[in-house]
C-alpha cells in the first residue's frame, strides 16, 4: 500500500508543477449534456441529483475493456467482480446489494426478475458507449422498483459517418479479444453494428472463459414517425471456481445468455413530447456444480421480459409536467424455481415549479406500481435546487424506495437454503443533500446522504443443523458524504485531466436476535478513486488510475492502473497494466482477484 501512495504522490507532484503551465483550453461542456433516461429531460448542470456522467473519451481513458472494470474506477459504486473479463460481476452503489440497484440500457429497464446477479449480463461493448449515466440515490420515483440505490443508465452511440472500426488485444493469461464495428450513415437513416469476442485461459484454475457479444442499433429517419431500433445478445461461458458455494468447490462452471430487443419513437406535437417504446429482454442461466459431471447439480433458469411503456411531458406557464406508464410481464422457467408468472404495471407523475426567476425548482412527484403477487406500491418523492449563482448549485431530494423480492428470495431450494414466499417488499427512505460547482475547466460536487431502510432480506436460521431461510429481518441505516472533482488544464497546448473522488458510508445495523446469520454487511466504509489523464505530445497520451477500498468489515487494499495510448490518425496502438503492485486482494465470496497483468492492443478505423 505504502508503494501504490508513493507512486500516486509522484503523480500529484508532476500534477502540481504542470499547472504552473496552464495554458487554458474549453474541455467538453458537461453541463449541455442533457439526461436521457427520465420523463423531463434536464441539462446535467439543472439537475437536482447526484449524477456521474463518464464520456466516451473517459471510457478510451480508463484503460477497461469490459463495463464492470470501468465502473470499478468509480467512487461510490462498489462492483464486486469473480474473476476477469466481466465474466460475473455485482453491481451496488452506496451500500445497497446487486439486487437493489437498476440497470438501463437508452433508458430500457434491463432488470432480472430472478436475481440481480444477471445485471451485468448484458453489459455491452465499450465501443458502443457514448456514455454512462450513474444516479446515485433512490431513483424508485424515476424509474420504478429496483432503483432502490441507484441506477445506470448505458448511452449508446450513433452513426454519424461510415466507418469500419478492427480492434484486437492480446495479453496476460493467454487473453485474446477481437472486435469489428461497422458504422453507416445513410440519408434517411444510421446503423451501427458490433461483434466483440473476448478469450481466456484464466488466471488460475477453472477460470478461463469465453465471452462473445453481438450490438445492433438503427435510426429510421421519418419527419412523422422516426424509429430506433436496438439489438443486443451477450454469450458467456466460464469457469466459476468459488464464485458461489464455499471456496472448496473448486469445480463449477457456468453459462449465461442475456438479449435485449427494443423499438422506440419521440412525437412531438407543440407543447406535448411523448416518447413511446416496446422492449423485449431474456436471460438463461446454467450453472454447474461440478463441471465434468453436471449430473451432480445442475440450474437452469430462463427468464423472459415484455414491456411497452409512453413517458411524457407537458409544458405550461406552470411549469413542465412529466407522466408516464410502464407495462411489463415476466415469465419464468426453472428448473429450481419452477414455472412463474408476474405482471407489473407503473404510473409516473411529477411535474417541476420555477421559482424566483427560475433560480428555484421544486420537483415533487409519484410512482404507483401494481404486482400481480405483491398488489400496489406507491413512492413519492422531491428534487429541489436553487441557483445559487451562475456556476453554484445547492440541491436536495427524498423520496421513498422499495424492492420486491427477487424469484431466487421466494423460492430457491439447494441442500443447505429454501427461500421464503412470505417475503415482504424491502422499504427505505432516503435524503440527499448536495452543493455542485460547474465551470469549464473545473468540477466540484460533495453530498451528504441518509437512508433508513427497513425489512431487508437476510439468509437465518436458529440452529447449526437447521437450513438458512430468507426472512426479513434487517433494519440498517446508512449515512454517508461523497466530494468528488474534475480539472482540466493544459501543458504547451496539450490536454491534461484530473479526476479525484472520495465516498465515506457508515451502516448501523439493527441486531439480530438470532444466533445464525448468512448475510453481512460489507459496504465500501471508505472508497477513494483518482485518475490522471495527461497528453505527452500530439498522439501520445497515458492514464494512472489509483483506488483504496476499505470495507465495513475491516479488509482494505490500493490497486493502481496504468495505460499508454499512442494515435496515429486511423491507427490507435495502447498498452494496459493492471494491479501492477501485485496487491493480494478479494471483492467477494473469498474469490481472489488476479495480480498484476497486461493488456496489448491496437485499432485501426478504416473511413
Amino acid at each position: 500500500m505504502k508503494r501504490n501512495l508513493l507512486f500516486f504522490a509522484v503523480v500529484c507532484m508532476t500534477f502540481g508543477f504542470s499547472r504552473a503551465q496552464d495554458n487554458p483550453e474549453q474541455p467538453e461542456q458537461l453541463e449541455e449534456v442533457m439526461l436521457t433516461a427520465g420523463r423531463i429531460d434536464l441539462p446535467f448542470s439543472r439537475n437536482s441529483r447526484t449524477i456521474k456522467l463518464i464520456s466516451s473519451e473517459e471510457i478510451k481513458n480508463s484503460g477497461a475493456n469490459n463495463l464492470a472494470d470501468l465502473l470499478q474506477q468509480v467512487t461510490g459504486v462498489d462492483i464486486r467482480r469473480r474473476g476477469t473479463g466481466g465474466a460475473q460481476a455485482d453491481l451496488y452503489i452506496r451500500g445497497g446489494s446487486f439486487d437493489q440497484t437498476l440497470l438501463l440500457i437508452d433508458g430500457i429497464k434491463v432488470e432480472d426478475a430472478q436475481t440481480g446477479h444477471h445485471t451485468l449480463n448484458l453489459a455491452l461493448p465499450m465501443e458502443v458507449i457514448e456514455r454512462i449515466e450513474i444516479i446515485k440515490g433512490p431513483a424508485a420515483r424515476v424509474y420504478g422498483q429496483n432503483a432502490f440505490t441507484g441506477a445506470v443508465n448505458i448511452v449508446t452511440k450513433d452513426a454519424f459517418r461510415n466507418e469500419v472500426s478492427i480492434g484486437l488485444e492480446a495479453g496476460s493469461y493467454e487473453q485474446k479479444n477481437a472486435s469489428v464495428t461497422v458504422s453507416s450513415k445513410l440519408e434517411k437513416s444510421s446503423h451501427i453494428i458490433n461483434y466483440t469476442r473476448q478469450l481466456s485461459d484464466g488466471y488460475r484454475y477453472n477460470t478461463d472463459y469465453d465471452n462473445q457479444q453481438y450490438f445492433i442499433k438503427s435510426n429510421f429517419d421519418s419527419e412523422s414517425l422516426p424509429i430506433e431500433m436496438i439489438a443486443a445478445f451477450a454469450d458467456r461461458k466460464f469457469g466459476a471456481n468459488g464464485f458461489y458455494a464455499s471456496p472448496e468447490a473448486v469445480d463449477q462452471y457456468e453459462e449465461t445468455q442475456a438479449s435485449l430487443l427494443g423499438f422506440s419513437s419521440i412525437i412531438e406535437k407543440g407543447n406535448l413530447s411523448l416518447k413511446p417504446r416496446v422492449y423485449w429482454r431474456r436471460n438463461e442461466d446454467e450453472y454447474i456444480y461440478l463441471r465434468q459431471d453436471p449430473s451432480v447439480y445442475r440450474n437452469l433458469h430462463i427468464s423472459n421480459k415484455v414491456g411497452a411503456e409512453v413517458n411524457a411531458s407537458y409544458t405550461s406557464n406552470l411549469g413542465v409536467t412529466g407522466f408516464g406508464v410502464d407495462m411489463a410481464k415476466v415469465f419464468l422457467s426453472s428448473n429450481n424455481l419452477g414455472d412463474r408468472e408476474r405482471f407489473m404495471t407503473t404510473l409516473f407523475l411529477e411535474h417541476q415549479f420555477k421559482l424566483l426567476n427560475d433560480r428555484l425548482d421544486v420537483t415533487p412527484g409519484l410512482a404507483v406500481n401494481y404486482f400481480s403477487d405483491f398488489k400496489f406500491h406507491a413512492f413519492p418523492g422531491v428534487d429541489v435546487g436553487y441557483q445559487l449563482a451562475d456556476k453554484w448549485r445547492a440541491y436536495g431530494n427524498i423520496g421513498y424506495t422499495y424492492r420486491i423480492p427477487t424469484y431466487t428470495d421466494l423460492y430457491y431450494e439447494s441442500p443447505n437454503t429454501i427461500g421464503n414466499e412470505d417475503l415482504e417488499p424491502e422499504e427505505a427512505v432516503s435524503e440527499e443533500f448536495g452543493l455542485k460547482y460547474l465551470a469549464s475547466q473545473l468540477q466540484f460536487s460533495v453530498a451528504l446522504f441518509n437512508r433508513d431502510a427497513r425489512n431487508l432480506i437476510d439468509y437465518v436460521k436458529e440452529n447449526l443443523d437447521d437450513l438458512w431461510q430468507a426472512k426479513n429481518v434487517r433494519d440498517v441505516n446508512s449515512k454517508g458524504v461523497e466530494a468528488n472533482l474534475s480539472y482540466g488544464y493544459n501543458i504547451n497546448n496539450h490536454r491534461q485531466h484530473l479526476d479525484l473522488g472520495y465516498t465515506y458510508l457508515k451502516d448501523n445495523i439493527k441486531d439480530l436476535d438470532l444466533d445464525f446469520s448468512q448475510y453481512s454487511i460489507n459496504s465500501l466504509r471508505h472508497h477513494f478513486t483518482a485518475t490522471y489523464t495527461s497528453q505527452f505530445i500530439k498522439n501520445l497520451s497515458h492514464s494512472v488510475i489509483y483506488s483504496y477500498a476499505e470495507r465495513s468489515l475491516g479488509e482494505s487494499y490500493s490497486l493502481v492502473d496504468f495505460n499508454i495510448r499512442l494515435s496515429l490518425d486511423d491507427l490507435e496502438i495502447y498498452v494496459a497494466a493492471n494491479n501492477i503492485f501485485n496487491t493480494e486482494y478479494t471483492e467477494t465470496n473469498l474469490v481472489p482477484m488476479p495480480k498484476g497483468n497486461m493488456l496489448f492492443g491496437l485499432r485501426y478505423n478504416l473511413r
